[in-house]
């Protein structure tokens, strides 16, 4: 009964949309007494793509475009924006699950960090197309920075807490489909 639960889909969709929801309620809470602090890592970035990269099926697109749409109204974003760079830097590195199983973890984190690169290019790029109003260029690549190094520690995380690991060459599901 155990492994069963532990192994159905809708356990770990509502695990992660419980994870962030609880990130995205501590980055609201006002922490520090004193404003213009640097900026944090996006956790629910690092998550999502860690999530992804081990069991593209615990975290499908839909949930994806849902918990980041969530976090843009909540954040107050422009709507849909930042949902449209993360589903395609998670679609880009969902495609590339197969071969990231060969990698080792510096060329993952690699990888990942060129996607979380383009991500935020992309977004700065529509938003000065579109003439919306931004953050300076050097904070928001500090908190890029501060994302790209916050991975290794969401993804120990994950594989220490919750067991998620990459799925080994020949691994198959609870179905028997290969992973």
């Amino acid at each position: 009964m155990g492994d069963t639960l532990r192994d159905a889909p809708w356990v770990w969709w509502g695990l992660f949309a419980l994870i962030v929801v609880s990130l995205i309620f501590l980055r609201l809470l006002p922490l520090g007494p004193e404003a213009g602090r640097l900026p944090g890592p996006d956790l629910v970035m690092c998550l999502a793509c860690a999530w992804i990269l081990r069991r593209p099926s615990f975290v499908p697109l839909w949930l994806v475009l849902m918990v980041v749409l969530f976090e843009d109204m909540v954040l107050m974003r422009p709507p849909g924006l930042w949902s449209a760079m993360m589903l395609m830097g998670t679609e880009l590195l969902r495609a590339r699950t197969i071969a990231a199983r060969e990698f080792g973890f510096m060329a993952e984190w690699l990888m990942v960090a060129v996607v979380m690169f383009a991500m935020v290019i992309g977004y700065r790029l529509i938003m000065a197309v579109a003439f919306l109003p931004q953050p300076t260029f050097g904070l928001q690549m500090v908190g890029l920075g501060f994302s790209i190094l916050a991975y290794p520690p969401v993804v120990f995380v994950s594989r220490m807490a919750f067991g998620l690991h990459k799925p080994a060459t020949g691994e198959l599901d609870e179905i028997g489909r290969p992973l």
